[in-house]
């Protein structure tokens, strides 16, 4: 029990001192694409400036609104961050305290769970521009992870199990990316979309929006929203090394991958405009969903005429 805890406390701080630097990558990376310094004043380099960011947030003071449902726009920001740390436990160990046969179906869970949250900020805050906004990222999370649950689907035809595990045996001799490559490049937009990155942050996508579904929000429910979301983007850049560019999990190679996927998140941001929302709609029904469904007949067929031909074989 003493190691269960143990372990899981250092899961916690790894998780937060990770997003920590995540933020301040981000700002450094745009300041230096916009040629100009970033944080650098507090501490060596600036290192000490998520930390102290961090701490004025925790310790503002949080301004409660006249007409709002106090225990959702309470707890919403907290369910949120709950969520991201749940998703967590899908990191594909050897051994490990907790073992996720249906690590898949748990993924599935969790990111569909994550909508309640962004809806609820939205409608607890009583804010006609915050409810718009969470409404347009609802709308945009659902339509995304039906083409994001058929990418998935068209990976596990190949492993024939729903452990993550399983990706880092089958990709020994050859990553999937090499034969799925057209899926690599609409799983990479789809996490854009689920995540609410830009140039898919619909959510904040008006200049009467501002900030989108968390606009009311300050203080401590503002970093837990923001932890969460950035959560999401390391676990997804985890993610694609594993589906896609191997899943040696005990390599640095495999770290500095994902490492990489963390900056093309935010070189991302820094590099397109922002779509239009029926563009974004139109990219995922018409674009998406068809490649990913003939992938899927494509890769049914051919384990199929596989599995025959070994038959007639024995």
């Amino acid at each position: 029990m003493n190691v269960y805890f143990s372990m899981h406390f250092y899961n916690y701080y790894t998780f937060n001192l990770s997003i920590a630097y995540l933020t301040m990558l981000e700002r450094k990376i745009l300041s230096y694409m916009q040629l100009r310094k970033g944080p650098n004043s507090v501490g060596f380099l600036g290192l000490l400036q998520p930390f102290s960011d961090g701490i004025k947030l925790f310790f503002k003071e949080q301004i409660n609104l006249i007409f709002f449902n106090y225990f959702i726009y309470m707890i919403s920001p907290i369910f949120m961050f709950l969520i991201s740390l749940f998703i967590w436990s899908l990191y594909p160990y050897i051994w490990n305290y907790v073992n996720f046969n249906y690590g898949f179906l748990f993924f599935l869970c969790c990111s569909s769970m994550g909508v309640y949250g962004l809806l609820l900020c939205g409608w607890s805050s009583n804010s006609n521009y915050a409810l718009l906004g969470s409404l347009r990222g609802v709308a945009q999370v659902i339509s995304y992870e039906v083409s994001l649950v058929m990418i998935l689907i068209c990976l596990m035809i190949f492993t024939c199990w729903i452990n993550l595990l399983n990706f880092m045996n089958y990709q020994f001799y050859m990553w999937f990316i090499f034969f799925s490559f057209p899926l690599f490049f609409c799983w990479l937009s789809t996490c854009l979309a689920e995540v609410n990155r830009a140039p898919f942050d619909f959510a904040e996508g008006e200049s009467e929006l501002v900030s989108g579904f968390n606009i009311e929000y300050g203080g401590g429910g503002f970093a837990l929203v923001f932890l969460a979301e950035y959560g999401n983007i390391i676990f997804m850049s985890f993610l694609t090394s594993i589906f896609f560019l191997g899943c040696n999990v005990y390599s640095l190679i495999f770290y500095l991958k994902s490492i990489f996927l963390s900056f093309w998140f935010i070189w991302v941001r820094v590099t397109l405009p922002r779509f239009r929302y029926d563009k974004l709609m139109y990219m995922t029904w018409k674009l998406f969903l068809p490649l990913s469904l003939n992938y899927y007949i494509f890769f049914m067929t051919f384990m199929y005429f596989m599995m025959l031909g070994s038959y007639f074989t024995n």
